[in-house]
């Protein structure tokens, strides 16, 4: 017996396309600014703006993979992938968090040498550099921040995490190049750099863990394993509920499968009616998708039993 209840949310459907419409725009933003910098270094014999280019420039990479991983998640199901392509954000926002790890630790150790070898630094060029850079950040990470699902969406915050990174830069930059100018203070520089990249690292270190434990399989941070065992065994037609697994497809998607033990006197009417309800309490629980099989007390796996369900409920 198999009971099956589709429902579909268009506000997923909705955010979903607002996340994609948000980081296209943020690409072409972050993407031209970075091509202006770049150019301008080359023109103006800047490293300043060059190396501030280079970091924007892995921003719009981190910001066109994210886009891409919105663009493919949404692929129709296959037979060789049955899920579809969802996962494709988590693995998306996991590169994004590698990738704010190893930003922030070339940039602790670029700021540690100048530490040990303070260069000359064109402090009035730098302020010019950082307000620019700033406008631009805040107009981005306003746009993400109101418009995209930066709470919920793993893919959607690795990319917001980059473009606030470059924004508290731009600041830490804006206050060294003003203690630079007035005090000569130079090592005002590696210091607001090192700031800036242990608040980055802290983000990407979130990000990293969340995918990763996505990727193990792991019970998703939202789930209260105890409860749901608790619901289902909260109904007195089941004796025992084993082989049970919660895990995360993707972001907006937990799953959960289970045995659940019944008496073989329970009528396949029965059985249905008991999978509703249990259905019904387990979406409220942030399960989004289950698969149940009901089993008697003596049910062996390559026999055919009496009252054997299978209850599957899928929610976009």
């Amino acid at each position: 017996m198999t009971s099956h209840s589709h429902t579909h949310s268009l506000n997923h459907s909705h955010v979903h396309t607002n996340n994609k419409k948000i980081l296209a725009i943020s690409f072409i933003i972050i993407g031209l600014f970075m091509v202006i910098e770049i150019v301008g270094g080359f023109i103006a014999n800047s490293l300043a703006l060059l190396s501030d280019g280079l970091h924007m420039f892995s921003d719009t990479v981190s910001l066109g993979v994210a886009l891409i991983a919105f663009i493919y998640s949404e692929k129709n199901a296959t037979s060789s992938k049955t899920f579809g392509y969802k996962r494709f954000e988590v693995l998306a926002a996991l590169f994004n968090g590698v990738t704010l790890f190893v930003i922030s630790i070339v940039i602790i150790v670029e700021a540690i040498k100048r530490f040990l070898a303070p260069p000359e630094v064109q402090s009035t060029e730098m302020f010019i550099i950082s307000l620019v850079g700033l406008i631009v950040n805040i107009v981005v990470a306003l746009i993400m921040f109101k418009g995209g699902d930066t709470n919920h969406n793993l893919n959607m915050r690795g990319a917001f995490i980059h473009v606030l990174g470059d924004l508290l830069g731009s600041v830490g930059a804006i206050i060294a190049s003003i203690l630079i100018w007035t005090f000569n203070f130079t090592i005002a520089d590696p210091i607001a750099s090192i700031v800036v990249s242990l608040l980055i690292l802290k983000s990407a270190y979130g990000i990293t863990k969340s995918s990763i434990n996505i990727l193990m399989e792991g019970t998703p941070s939202d789930i209260d394993l105890e409860q749901i065992i608790y619901t289902i065994m909260g109904h007195e037609e089941i004796q025992n509920v084993h082989d049970y697994h919660v895990w995360t497809i993707s972001n907006d998607m937990n799953a959960l499968s289970c045995h659940a033990v019944v008496d073989k006197s329970l009528t396949i009417e029965a059985c249905e009616q008991l999978l509703k309800q249990i259905e019904h309490e387990l979406a409220h629980l942030n399960i989004q998708h289950m698969t149940i099989q009901l089993e008697t007390p003596k049910h062996q796996h390559d026999e055919s039993i009496l009252c054997s369900g299978v209850m599957h409920q899928h929610s976009h």
